[in-house]
């Protein structure tokens, strides 16, 4: 398949409409009425061009669990969404604490050749809190791990905490923190309320999440190093992000497509699809947290794309594990959540969804401005198009989508990594194709 093509009329984050021509894996010009040579012409019909997508907070699941997603397909399924970049969390089986592991991840995605693959590195050893893993070698490594976390789990140990971030600030690595106070969670199954009281689930309560966010960004402030929140949920929460940045305090944080839509109000149905973790909050966050993503509190948008095999999911509420799958929607629920409540405007979409991540991960090919000479990691969407979720439909091994039968908003028509199309038309490419 041709590496050559010009994009017909497609409108820039900033609103231009322009041409763009895309050869040898580089944008070669983005000027108004470009004349195909040997080019491939696909006419956009005016639709939206943003740089490639970047998620820093993805689970792939491979080794260990290819029962629920393999580093292909989830790369397959970040290429449909948009993706040309996914940072594979650590808690893999083996756990990602060593040089080896990591180095094993990097390679699958090379060899899925859909997106670029960064793992991150676990911060202690098996995830359980006791001992910084591998850091080092791991950040020598092949793969350059910059991104340290063990999502999943808490680094609850204040000590262990302060460690991690003075030898990450060695190389400007960062610190990305699941911050939920193990002791105040334990066996807590959604969030503390009216309706976990009415519902008779043990409730999580958003001071378990505060508690260890301010906590960390006054570690962080007093080692001077980077520290980056995970899925940050509770209005209280952001209040102390935004506290921490007023001071200079070197913390960014995420926020996922899901906690930017769904309530805890959705758990009355007792359908454990709305499982996850953390859990879904009440409306006054979801407002507190789409009004921090546009102001900037709230750096980025970070799907936590969670597969699970169907026996995980489809259980009673207590027994089912948790999370949902996020990396075929996020650009569509950020659009609905967003864009269209006039919250934000496609060039701050370009800056959460793509300039901002591969900032914080160190990604250097990714999250560049539309220009010549940049990377072509494009994704193409048509933001007057609907679609409706199936998921039956999706790249994931897994099917646990919270949205399936939802209509939702743009429909992500072609991606571009390194100059390749990997989605033409909405349907993802044979690798052999590519």
């Amino acid at each position: 398949m041709s590496s050559k093509y010009i994009l017909k009329s497609v409108v820039l984050p900033n609103g231009d409409k322009r041409d763009i021509a895309i050869e040898d894996g580089f944008i070669s010009a983005v000027s108004q009425n470009i004349a195909p040579t040997s080019h491939v012409v696909i006419d956009t019909k005016g639709s939206r061009v943003l740089p490639g997508l970047v998620d820093l907070h993805t689970h792939l699941r491979e080794p260990g669990r290819e029962d629920a997603e393999t580093v292909l397909t989830g790369s397959r399924a970040g290429a449909k969404g948009g993706f040309t970049a996914l940072s594979a969390m650590a808690n893999t089986s083996p756990v990602a604490d060593t040089a080896g592991v990591v180095e094993q991840v990097y390679r699958l995605g090379q060899d899925a050749g859909y997106l670029d693959v960064f793992p991150i590195g676990a911060v202690t050893k098996g995830l359980v809190g006791e001992s910084l893993s591998e850091i080092g070698a791991m950040a020598d490594s092949i793969a350059r791990v910059r991104i340290f976390s063990d999502d999943g789990n808490c680094v609850f140990d204040p000590l262990l905490m302060r460690r991690a971030l003075e030898y990450v600030k060695k190389f400007g690595g960062v610190i990305a923190q699941h911050a939920q106070d193990p002791r105040l969670t334990v066996g807590s199954q959604m969030n503390e309320g009216e309706i976990s009281a009415r519902l008779g689930l043990k409730g999580w309560p958003a001071v378990a999440e505060e508690a260890i966010i301010a906590r960390d960004v006054l570690l962080a402030d007093h080692v001077k190093s980077r520290l980056h929140i995970c899925h940050v949920t509770t209005a209280g929460g952001v209040e102390i992000i935004r506290w921490a940045k007023q001071r200079g305090i070197d913390v960014t944080a995420e926020v996922t497509p899901h906690h930017l839509l769904l309530t805890d109000e959705l758990t009355t149905s007792y359908d454990p699809i709305f499982k996850v973790n953390p859990p879904l909050r009440t409306s006054d966050d979801v407002h507190a947290l789409r009004e921090a993503l546009a102001e900037g509190v709230i750096d980025i948008v970070a799907t936590d794309h969670a597969p699970h095999p169907v026996e995980s999911k489809e259980c009673e509420w207590q027994e089912a594990s948790f999370g949902m799958l996020g990396l075929e929607t996020a650009l569509s629920i950020v659009q609905k959540t967003m864009v269209e409540t006039q919250l934000m405007t496609w060039e701050q979409v370009a800056d959460r969804m793509s300039l901002a991540p591969a900032r914080i991960g160190g990604y250097k090919n990714q999250g560049q401005e539309i220009a010549v000479g940049s990377a072509a990691n494009l994704v193409v969407i048509d933001p007057s198009k609907n679609w409706q979720v199936d998921r039956d439909l999706t790249m994931s091994k897994a099917t646990n989508t919270p949205y399936h039968g939802l209509t939702l908003p743009g429909v992500i028509t072609h991606t571009f990594y390194e100059g390749r199309a990997t989605v033409i038309d909405s349907v993802v490419q044979k690798i052999g194709d590519v």
